[in-house]
């Protein structure tokens, strides 16, 4: 049965919504954390929680029948998030996707592959995932959904050569991209990441 922790507004009082997703060997209790940096006192907080802490289980660039079967099952989860949020009256353009490392990567790709307009997606170092990024996989209109995503120009997980085509398609898909990329190879969420969610975005 999959876990999905909430916390802040409760869902039927909300206007605004976020899905935080945990990196590998997190759990919802790390990525609920952030609140506390995070400009989210008005929105209901879910956070699933990935079985023994990881969404899939091999790089976000592996070949990708590799991680076919646990990236299916993980998307299914935030599409229950999904439906709970939306089933409860927050509208798509009042729900936000955040997610760190491997959570970013999720929600980048749940964002492409439900291309919508949205509150916003904040991807603290993460990509597009798949072996190459297949455009053909995604559809749909951001209608200029603000998408951050920050990470070390070096990060040892996610080459900044990714984080580029990521961009690129997510702008050819209606999506505002803010990328903020940092000369330090720190695989970490800065405060100037925050400083600019929160002004822009949340």
């Amino acid at each position: 049965m999959t876990k999905i922790k909430t916390a802040g507004v409760p869902l039927n009082q909300a206007q605004k919504a976020a899905i935080l997703l945990h990196g590998r060997g997190a759990n919802a209790d790390s990525i609920l954390g952030l609140s506390k940096y995070l400009k989210l006192e008005e929105y209901a907080l879910l956070a699933p929680e990935a079985e023994e802490g990881s969404w899939y289980p091999y790089s976000f660039m592996a070949p990708d029948e590799s991680n076919k079967v646990a990236l299916a099952a993980s998307l299914e989860i935030i599409k229950t998030a999904w439906k709970q949020i939306v089933d409860s009256g927050v509208s798509a353009e009042h729900v936000v996707l955040i997610g760190f490392s491997q959570g970013a990567c999720l929600s980048l790709e749940f964002a492409a592959q439900n291309a919508q307009k949205l509150g916003g997606v904040i991807a603290f170092t993460g990509g597009l995932i798949g072996e190459k990024v297949q455009s053909d996989k995604y559809s749909g209109d951001f209608g200029n959904t603000k998408i951050f995503i920050g990470s070390s120009e070096k990060d040892f997980h996610v080459p900044l050569s990714r984080i580029n085509e990521s961009e690129t398609l997510l702008s050819r898909m209606g999506a505002k991209v803010k990328l903020s990329i940092f000369k330090d190879s720190n695989h970490t969420i800065r405060q100037e990441e925050i400083d600019w969610v929160n002004g822009n975005i949340l």
